[in-house]
């Protein structure tokens, strides 16, 4: 197996900072990064679920001025 540089440099660094050698330093690392990357949930589809909220018809829905009023007030600016 053969590491990048950077990846060599990180991993000594690491491995000094908690005291352990090398070898047991990267296989700690390996397992931790490969049970990340297993424990990602699987990605599923996206879904909105509509929400019945009534309809007020005392409400000019294409009126979104009176619609900020009605909601936040008249000071809604």
């Amino acid at each position: 197996m053969t590491l990048d540089d950077d990846v060599m440099d990180r991993v000594q660094r690491h491995a000094r900072s908690v005291g352990k050698p090398f070898k047991e330093a990267l296989n700690e690392l390996l397992r931790t990064g490969l049970l990340a990357v297993e424990a990602r949930p699987a990605k599923g589809k996206f879904r909105v679920k509509p929400v019945a909220m009534g309809y007020r018809p005392e409400l000019d829905y294409d009126n979104v001025e009176g619609l900020l009023e009605y909601l936040e007030g008249p000071a809604h600016r």
